[in-house]
């Protein structure tokens, strides 16, 4: 689901600027930016992320600026950089070249230039860092919720157009049961005559037949799969992968109603289902 959340922190050590950005996806596809010096909390991190955020490609960005209170972490080997410095004006002597550029080539030799070690994370800043990071989730969360809002608001409406219809095949139901009776009786009739064939059982065969387009069950389990997933949706926990499950469910019984209609009609409002379906199913993507 779609989520923006951004925190930016002040202080004399320098600024922090987290910024979180979710997008839809049906997994967790999460991508970090961050200082070197996180480099070894990263797990936490991903883990932190996995249980706050679930589901999305997810886009987290940490930046430090450093403020006025700076260390040198670079250190030089003087007695090293004379040592070259002499060994390399030597050489330039022996030969005659010119001396420029022998203070940068001594500079860059080996081992003169020196850090202090990898730059150590401190423990208050780490906490600092999590607490601006827990801000900046729920953040994000509260403009996913913003979004859920509107979407639960679509699929009650295509959730509605699907019952509308389902009543609209109902009310069909008796006229479509009559009208396939009457019309294998007729082309009976045409074929044979009044006289050549038992109506008792031509009865029979007509009622078989009918029992095999029968959408009774058909009806009320979509109905019943209707009213289950408003429900589901009312609930408070994560329940995306449950809904889409729902509407599998309410799919195959549209499905069925439409290969069983055998009426123009009535196949009209089961287009019109599953139309209502496609939008569902592509809305769920986007629920957590």
């Amino acid at each position: 689901m779609t989520g923006f959340g951004q925190v930016i922190a002040n202080s004399t050590e320098g600024a922090i600027c987290i910024e979180v950005k979710s997008l839809n996806s049906k997994f967790l596809d999460l991508n970090l930016r961050m200082p070197k010096k996180f480099s070894e909390k990263e797990l936490e991190l991903r883990n932190f992320i996995t249980d706050k955020l679930e589901r999305g490609k997810v886009s987290l960005s940490i930046d430090l600026q450093t403020g006025i209170k700076q260390e040198i972490r670079q250190q030089y080997n003087e007695s090293l950089f004379q040592s070259y410095y002499a060994e390399l004006k030597k050489l330039a002597d022996k030969v005659g070249a010119s001396q420029d550029g022998i203070f940068q080539m001594a500079l860059n030799s080996p081992d003169v230039v020196q850090n202090n070690g990898r730059e150590e994370l401190d423990p208050a800043e780490w906490e600092r860092v999590l607490s601006l990071l827990d801000e900046a989730v729920r953040n994000c969360d509260k403009f996913r919720a913003t979004e859920g809002k509107s979407l639960e608001t679509k699929l009650n409406a295509y959730i509605e157009t699907i019952r509308s219809g389902l009543l609209q095949v109902e009310e069909l139901d008796p006229k479509r049961i009559e009208k396939i009776r009457s019309r294998i009786k007729g082309n009976i009739t045409d074929f044979f005559g009044n006289e050549g064939f038992d109506a008792n059982r031509l009865e029979q065969e007509i009622i078989f037949y009918i029992e095999k387009l029968d959408i009774h069950e058909e009806r009320v389990r979509l109905k019943t799969h209707l009213d289950y997933f408003l429900k589901v949706m009312g609930e408070k926990q994560s329940s995306g992968k449950k809904l889409g499950f729902i509407a599998q469910e309410i799919g195959r019984e549209i499905n069925t109603i439409g290969s069983k209609a055998n009426d123009a009609e009535m196949q009209k409002h089961v287009v019109l289902m599953k139309e209502e379906l496609e939008k569902i199913k592509e809305q769920l993507n986007n629920v957590l």
